[in-house]
Formats: structure tokens, C-alpha cells, sequence
């Protein structure tokens, strides 16, 4: 597991950053049988919170209970964890002293009323975690491992040789040297924050690096024997002198910004082959198993792709902290046992390991509920179907199977378009995602016609998954307006009939339609979500986004005509760490004023709403429909409104009331 150990009704605190996507799985006899991430879960994004409901869900899957499992595994070090937590209980006198090992057991004993053994709790070093992750699944029996992040305990950069089942550190950089740190900290010169560092990476082939190549040049040198020197302190002041305005947030880009986003991705590939290059030499490995959250920056991946270091590279598809908690299992030794683990490499073939979302009745259970909002089909032939509307121009959310884990695997919880007009990438931008313009989409080929659209490298990479910046053929480029970046660049996925065959078929259902076996794939969710999860995520998204159908499973869903009124029977939900806060102010005449806020939990997530809305807000319980409370407190079109664009943003959760079970009908 990986997460912190606070509770899910707790304010969010920004210092517990260093244990942020938590996450949790269930590893039995050294395989992988399932895996969620907890935000998918309890609907925060990049969620620190303690791993209950994935824990849940693994158990639930499984069929087991917590008294079952033999060992529970974490994904740092244990004096790393409780160094952090002391600085925490220091720093903070109202919080008891507890440290890690005794949170774990307080919050599954809270959980599922079951005492762990306390011995059976084991902790794992952060880039040991990654690393077997990444090593474990490329099925590689040896291979250069690298692990890069921002700090993964007191190293930002692990070098390993992976043999047979297990991992020799070869080398480690310190976190002064850590270029995850070093590109958060030129994001945030950028008007970002952490979690965007990928939003600079789709900026950058929008600059030129050669403006700021000099300035770059004194923040970093290359050194002998793979190492080099990092100044990423320096950068606010390197940047002043050169007359670099920082960008505030909500502004628009400026090629300045631009130019430096470029400089950044260059500086980061140069360091990066600089490592890679001096390893690869020393050691003679030809194979290459990379993760860390730098191994997200799929730009970098394929520069790495094509600099033909390797002969084969394989980039762990969940490379984030919540991945950790996989090679974290992987590594778990019994005290009981007498022989090695078992755990040989083995090829992650899909990531597709989450929840699903239930049977054909399952799903028509909850769509039945959304009756008021939504009409929906079951299709005999679905595939065929979708196929069809999405040639003739609609963008769909397509939900299917288990959902998949981590970032850089899509196929079963997809937003999917024509990838062929450029005018797509604007639409799904702008009224979809609701995203800057600038941000590029990925394109799903078969794996039949890839290397048709696709510059692939003679280097084999592990394209299931979308960890690579593809160089589109220069001749297809026109065919495919919506998923082409400005340099003539696509982050790729390859899928399969092995991979995920259902989505393959449509992929290569839409190409017999219209010649061209690729659609544009991205992400079901929002800028202010996670990726849905369940049917009444998907609806979410569904009923608050312009995407034109909905397909769950087998079966195609569509709005009903709007009805201003519809909502008035839905059930409004604030999430627990939400507050509702009045402030007392003064104009310059000396007026007094009223400040009404909704605050998610956390001193930069507040935001200002009418007094009609507070009102309503107030006394919203989850039981009491909509209707009722504003007859309460009164509601105009203009709150009404109100209330749909902060639905639209996540700040609560509307569902539709349950529908009553009429006596004698079970």
C-alpha cells in the first residue's frame, strides 16, 4: 500500500505531499491480482489520504478478509515515515504521537475491526519499490533498472542491475541532484504546481531551447562517470536576470514561457542520456526498465527510444507513488517462509486491474435511477455501434471491464473521438476537458497498422502503454489532425487483440469505416477529477461535460431533453472535508460585508458563492432532495446555475434519490 494516515474525513494538508496517489493492492503467490488506486476511489485527485477503500476493494476481489492477508507492505523506509511524522507531531503539539507502524494498525483495525500483527508490517526503501515494479513486469530476466523521482527518501535517482528476481543497487544521486524537484520548481515558474509538471511537457514543443540553452547550461553541468551537478535554487534569479517574467496562473502563455518550457525538456533529456549512456557502457546491459515519476515525461521516454542506447525498454505504465505499492508487495519476504520469493519477472501484458463496474443488471439498476437525466439501450452489438457515431463525429465516453491503473493505460475508462479533424482537439479541449488549448491528445492505433502511422523505433518499448512520444510519419500527419503535436510527435498507444480486445475491435472497426484504424483516446474525466471509476461517475462526467454519448458495457446512453427543474429530486452530498465559512469584511466607505465561501479543505481550494447558494449549501444533508431545500431558502435560475458550475467542478456530489422498493417486489 501507499498513502498517508489521515482519515478520510480530515482536512487536506498540503504537508503530506510526500505521501500523495495513494493506492493499494493485493499481490498473492508473487501475482498481481488486483490493483486501485484510492482516488479513483474517494474522488480527490493525486489523494493522500489512508488507502481504506482500495484496501476494500482488493479484499472484496480477492474474497478475502484483512485476517487473511500474511503481510502488509508500505512503500518507504521506515525511519524515512516516522522522521516525517515526528517533524509533523513537533511542529503540531495537538497531535498525538504515533508513528507509522502504530497508524497502520489504528487505521485498519478502524477500517475492518482486525489487529495485524504488528511483525507483520514491512516497509520497503521507495526506489526498491519502483524499481521492482518496473523490473517485475517487463519480464526482462536482467536489466539496467533506473528509478527517478523527486525524493524517494534521501535519493532522487537509483541506478540498479536487476537479475533473476531481485535488484544490486549500482549507484544513487542525492536529492539535491533530484530532476523531479528541479522541473516542479520551474513548473511553478510557469504559473503550475505540482502534479501540471506533464502540462509543460505538452508546452514545450511550442519553444525554441535554444533561447534559453545558456541559462539553462549554468543551473546544470555534466560530470564524469554519470553524474552531474544541479542548481535548481538558482533558477528564480538565473531567469531574472534574463528578463523571464514568471506567469501567474489563468494567464496566457507568452512565447517567453514557451521558450523556457522548451529549454526545460532539454535540459531534462540531456541529463537523463547523460546517466543512461554511462550506465549502459559501464555495465553492458542493452535492457532498460525505467519508473519514478520522471519516467512519466513521455517526451524524454522517447528521446530515450530513439537514441538506440538499448535494445529493449521497458517503462513501468503506473510510475507514480501509486505503482510503489506494487514493487513494495513484490518485495515482501515472509518471515515463515525458508526460500526466496517467488516473484520472477513476468510481462504486464494490460494495467486493466481495478473494479469493474457490475453485470448487465447491475448497470441498469443504476441507470434506472438516473431515469430523470438520461435514456439508454442495450446493444447486441455495441462495438459496431459506437464505431459507427464516432465516424460520424461524436465524441464518447467509453467505459469497460476493470478499470486500468495508473495514468499511461487507457482503454476501458476512455474519452474517444475522430482522431483524423484537427477542430476535435479544440472541442474536446475546450468543452470537454476544459483544459488549455495547447494540450496535445493521444492517439489508440492496432497493432497492425502502427508502424503504418508511426515512426517506431528498431528499440523494443513496451507501446501497450502510452509511456512514448511517437514521431508520426510525415505523410500521415494530415490524416491525423487531432492527435499530432506541433512537433510532429504522438504519446502512442498500441492495442491488441491479447491487450484488450474489445477495444481493439473498435479501434479496428472504425478503420474499416474509414480507412484509418486510429481514434483519438483520452482520459474519462474532467480537469477537476480523477478518472471515473463507477456508472455514477461516469454519468458525472456524462451530464456535465458536451461529450455526445455515453457507452457502459453494452449499453449506449443519452441525455434527455434539459429540464431546468431536473435536478430538483437529486440528493446533494458535500464531501467530508468540505467547509462552508462566512467572513466579515469592509468596503472603503466603511460598509460592511459578507463573504460567503465553500472551502475544500484546504487553505487554496476556497471558493466564493452567493448567499442563496450558501443557504442552500447549509442544508444539504445527502437525504434531502434538492427540491425541498431550495424551496427552503429560495432558488432563482441564476443559482440554479450557480449550482450546476460547481457540480461541474467537483465541489459536492449530486445523485439521484434512491428509488423505493415496493413491498413484495423482491
Amino acid at each position: 500500500m501507499n498513502g498517508g494516515f489521515a482519515t478520510e474525513d480530515a482536512p487536506l494538508d498540503r504537508r503530506d505531499q510526500n505521501l500523495h496517489d495513494a493506492s493499494a493492492c493485493l499481490v498473492q503467490d508473487g501475482v498481481l491480482r488486483v490493483v486501485v488506486e484510492e482516488e479513483r476511489l474517494n474522488r480527490l485527485k493525486k489523494t493522500t489520504k489512508f488507502p481504506v477503500n482500495a484496501i476494500r476493494h482488493c479484499l472484496s476481489e480477492a474474497g478475502a478478509e484483512l485476517s487473511d492477508v500474511d503481510a502488509v507492505a508500505f512503500t518507504f523506509d521506515e525511519h524515512f515515515v516516522d522522521s516525517f511524522l515526528n517533524a509533523r507531531h513537533i511542529e503540531d503539539p495537538t497531535l498525538p504521537v504515533r508513528y507509522s507502524r502504530e497508524l497502520i494498525r489504528e487505521r485498519l483495525r478502524e477500517a475492518f475491526g482486525t489487529d495485524v500483527p504488528e511483525g507483520s508490517i514491512t516497509y520497503s526503501a521507495h526506489h526498491r519499490a519502483h524499481g521492482l515494479s518496473a523490473f517485475v513486469h517487463s519480464g526482462l530476466d536482467e536489466a539496467l533498472v533506473v528509478v527517478m523521482d523527486g525524493v524517494g527518501g534521501l535519493d532522487s535517482t537509483t541506478v540498479y542491475h536487476g537479475s533473476g528476481a531481485d535488484l544490486n543497487t549500482l549507484s544513487s544521486y542525492p536529492a539535491a541532484k533530484s530532476l523531479g524537484l528541479f522541473y516542479l520548481a520551474c513548473t511553478k515558474m510557469l504559473g503550475y504546481g505540482f502534479g501540471d509538471e506533464f502540462k509543460v511537457m505538452g508546452l514545450a514543443p511550442y519553444g525554441d531551447p535554444s533561447v534559453y540553452r545558456q541559462a539553462f547550461g549554468r543551473l546544470h553541468g555534466l560530470g564524469a562517470g554519470g553524474d552531474y551537478e544541479l542548481r535548481a535554487h538558482a533558477a528564480p534569479q538565473v531567469f531574472l536576470a534574463e528578463g523571464f517574467r514568471p506567469r501567474r496562473r489563468g494567464e496566457g502563455f507568452t512565447q517567453q514561457h514557451k521558450d523556457f518550457a522548451a529549454g526545460l525538456q532539454h535540459t531534462l533529456q540531456r541529463i537523463v542520456l547523460h546517466i543512461l549512456a554511462h550506465w549502459r557502457t559501464t555495465t553492458g546491459l542493452r535492457q532498460l526498465c525505467l519508473s519514478g515519476g520522471v519516467a512519466h515525461n513521455c517526451s524524454m521516454n522517447g528521446a530515450v527510444l530513439r537514441s538506440g542506447l538499448f535494445d529493449h525498454i521497458f517503462v513501468d505504465p503506473a510510475s507514480h507513488d501509486a505503482g510503489a505499492a506494487v514493487g513494495a508487495a513484490y518485495g515482501v519476504h515472509h518471515p515463515n517462509s525458508t526460500t526466496p520469493p517467488t516473484t520472477t519477472p513476468r510481462t504486464l501484458q494490460t494495467a486493466s486491474l481495478g473494479p469493474s463496474c457490475g453485470t448487465d443488471h447491475d448497470i441498469e439498476t443504476t441507470l434506472n435511477t438516473w431515469s430523470s437525466v438520461v435514456d439508454y439501450e442495450h446493444c447486441e452489438n455495441i462495438v459496431d455501434r459506437t464505431a459507427q457515431l464516432l465516424a460520424d463525429g461524436a465524441v464518447i465516453g467509453w467505459v469497460h471491464g476493470r478499470s486500468e491503473f495508473g495514468p499511461r493505460a487507457l482503454g476501458n475508462r476512455s474519452i474517444i473521438a475522430d482522431p483524423r479533424p484537427a477542430k476535435n482537439r479544440d472541442r474536446i479541449n475546450a468543452m470537454i476537458k476544459k483544459r488549455e488549448g495547447y494540450r496535445p491528445f493521444a492517439p489508440v492505433v492496432t497493432a497492425e497498422a502502427a508502424d503504418t502511422y508511426f515512426e517506431i523505433p528498431p528499440t523494443t518499448a513496451n507501446l501497450t502503454f502510452m509511456s512514448f512520444a511517437l514521431t508520426v510519419r510525415n505523410e500521415r500527419r494530415h490524416e491525423l489532425g487531432a492527435v499530432t503535436h506541433i512537433d510532429g510527435t504522438a504519446r502512442v498507444q498500441v492495442v491488441d487483440h491479447h491487450s484488450n480486445q474489445r477495444f481493439h475491435q473498435l479501434v479496428q472497426r472504425f478503420g474499416d469505416l474509414t480507412g484509418t484504424p486510429v481514434l483519438l483516446n483520452t482520459s474519462f474525466n474532467n480537469n477537476a477529477e480523477p478518472i471515473v471509476q463507477t456508472v455514477h461517475d461516469a454519468l458525472t462526467t456524462f451530464l456535465t461535460t458536451e461529450l455526445d454519448h455515453l457507452v457502459i458495457e453494452n449499453h449506449l446512453i443519452q441525455r434527455r431533453p434539459p429540464n431546468p427543474a431536473t435536478l430538483d429530486t437529486f440528493l446533494l452530498q458535500l464531501p467530508p472535508t468540505t467547509r462552508l465559512t462566512k467572513s466579515i469584511g469592509m468596503t472603503s466607505a466603511g460598509e460592511r460585508t459578507v463573504r460567503h465561501e465553500l472551502n475544500l479543505g484546504s487553505p487554496t481550494s476556497s471558493h466564493e458563492v452567493s448567499p442563496q447558494l450558501f443557504a442552500l449549501l447549509e442544508r444539504a444533508d445527502g437525504r434531502t432532495p434538492i427540491g425541498e431545500l431550495a424551496a427552503a431558502c429560495g432558488m432563482s435560475d441564476e443559482t440554479r446555475a450557480e449550482l450546476f458550475g460547481m457540480w461541474q467542478r467537483r465541489y459536492f456530489t449530486l445523485r439521484p434519490a434512491p428509488i423505493p422498493v415496493r413491498e413484495g417486489s423482491r
